[in-house]
């Protein structure tokens, strides 16, 4: 159709065709927001697949140090240290890709926090298409899958067919593939945030790889080995409360001990024989004022150097009048929790007896029992007055630790892909804790899937459940090579407070 002969008309004509192209080039926030969130959920994922590498390089280092293990860990270690350092040089590689492309958008290097041009169109087109940068990407891609593949033949076969990096030129619905190269199929008129996720998509593809691989030379070795580098004496007695003339049973010995080098311990002074629990267990008579026990455990550590730990066990005798506090549940009073007491006066009545408390509340439920509501970690002192003659009695404040979050048996690493997908969500256990009835529940949680059966990350951010219904479409797709991450759990416990939780990492086999 020609262009109208009337100058106005011309000119509103060609403010149209303006208009429309640059509403045609503009990102709207929603879309440049939502490759933000990809990109930060890739990130996370390659921490936790890097953070699980450099866990089995270390157990490498103990293997190899290990006579029953020495010999395969020195044909399995160099092949392992190979496929971290190919890795290592691509990730760097596409570091400073993506670090160019924000300084080319107006980021500054020497500024974290500076802004660039998220929604800008030209740049990555120019860099990664016209410049040639992305076909040099490309190469090096598929140098890298060739040059991992070669470090072990046998290996090899396993992988070849799975590897989750994929140099082919995507399908186009709109372009025809003799057109099109690889790299303006993925960056031309590209919003730099956009190009900067693929950047990242594409380092988890390799920091994936490297994470198979090096999971399977370590398997030629053995199972994963967690070195002890401390150490801590174990102390404890059957009660820190006691009449003039009992005895105090005391017990110490030493936490990740081995036969071969056993601890020696001495209590008040003398030495103690181990039991067959590696234990040392002595009775000790308590005169008629409070006082402290001195615990010395000595032990040679994992290195062959010697060394020793001191505990002063601090233990309470009893006031004229007989009065006591003791915790019906633990000896120790936590936050959150109702702490029940039993409260004595000794030889004066319940009706002459008052309790206070300096931290927190005390709430009283029947005759010599009471409820402890502590605020602050760190010591509660409780004072006893009977019938005019105060006694006090400390106990040691603390907070309800944490639980471990766990789907079904496991709390991370290899696992069978069905064994993975037969499960409904994640729970939060509060492992060997002694307070009975005390319970986590996970109220939310993000879900990561990559490698096999995702060529494009999985990602579901701000699951508000503790269940996988709301991800059961990335669960279908998950088998054999897909890594699971499971990010910012959160579970209520005890008092309505929220904790997050540690990532759980599950590499599906």
């Amino acid at each position: 159709m020609a262009l109208p002969k009337e100058p106005r008309q011309k000119m509103i004509n060609l403010m149209y065709l303006v208009l429309t192209a640059l509403l045609a080039l503009n990102v709207s926030a929603e879309i440049i927001n939502a490759f933000k969130v990809v990109d930060n959920s890739l990130t996370t994922t390659n921490t936790v697949v890097n953070r699980s590498t450099e866990t089995i390089m270390e157990s490498f280092k103990i293997k190899l140090a290990a006579p029953e293990s020495k010999a395969k860990a020195e044909v399995w270690m160099p092949k392992a240290e190979t496929a971290v350092r190919l890795t290592k040089e691509v990730t760097d590689y596409i570091e400073q890709l993506k670090l160019k492309l924000k300084i080319e958008a107006g980021y500054d290097p020497k500024d974290p926090e500076s802004k660039f041009k998220e929604d800008n169109v030209d740049i990555a087109t120019r860099i990664m298409d016209k410049q040639g940068e992305g076909e040099k990407l490309r190469t090096k891609l598929e140098q890298y899958k060739k040059a991992m593949l070669a470090i072990d033949p046998e290996v090899a076969k396993m992988f070849e067919k799975n590897l989750p990096i994929n140099t082919e030129i995507p399908k186009s619905n709109t372009r025809q593939m003799g057109k099109v190269t690889w790299a303006s199929a993925y960056f031309h008129m590209t919003p730099t945030v956009a190009a900067l996720t693929m950047l990242s998509k594409f380092q988890n593809d390799v920091k994936t790889t490297e994470s198979r691989f090096v999971n399977e030379f370590h398997n030629r070795v053995g199972q994963v080995v967690v070195r002890f580098d401390a150490f801590e004496p174990i102390v404890g007695s059957n009660t820190t409360y006691l009449f003039p003339g009992q005895e105090m049973e005391i017990t110490a010995g030493l936490a990740a001990f081995s036969k071969s080098k056993l601890p020696t311990v001495s209590i008040a002074g003398t030495p103690v024989e181990l039991n067959d629990k590696g234990m040392a267990v002595r009775k000790y008579k308590v005169g008629s004022t409070s006082g402290s026990v001195k615990v010395v455990v000595s032990y040679t550590d994992q290195d062959g150097n010697p060394a020793k730990k001191e505990v002063d066990l601090n233990y309470t005798v009893g006031t004229a009048t007989g009065a006591f506090v003791s915790a019906e549940k633990v000896k120790v009073l936590y936050i959150g929790l109702d702490n029940e007491l039993a409260v004595s006066g000794g030889n004066v009545g319940d009706e002459k007896v008052t309790v206070g408390i300096n931290n927190g509340s005390l709430s009283k439920i029947g005759p010599g029992r009471y409820i402890a509501k502590p605020t602050t970690p760190g010591k509660a002192v409780i004072t006893v007055n009977s019938d005019g003659k105060p006694s006090s009695f400390e106990f040691r404040v603390k907070t309800v630790p944490d639980p471990t979050p766990m789907v079904g048996a496991s709390k991370g690493g290899r696992i069978p892909a069905n064994v993975f997908k037969a499960q409904r969500g994640i729970r939060a256990e509060l492992e060997n804790f002694v307070f009975e009835g005390v319970s986590f529940t996970v109220t939310g949680y993000t879900f990561y899937a990559t490698g096999a059966g995702f060529p494009d990350a999985g990602v579901k951010p701000g699951i508000r459940s503790n269940t996988f219904d709301a991800v059961q479409d990335l669960m279908n797709r998950c088998k054999p090579g897909t890594t699971v991450v499971l990010d910012e759990i959160k579970a209520v416990g005890p008092g309505g407070n929220t904790r997050t939780l540690p990532t759980m990492a599950f590499n599906l086999y």
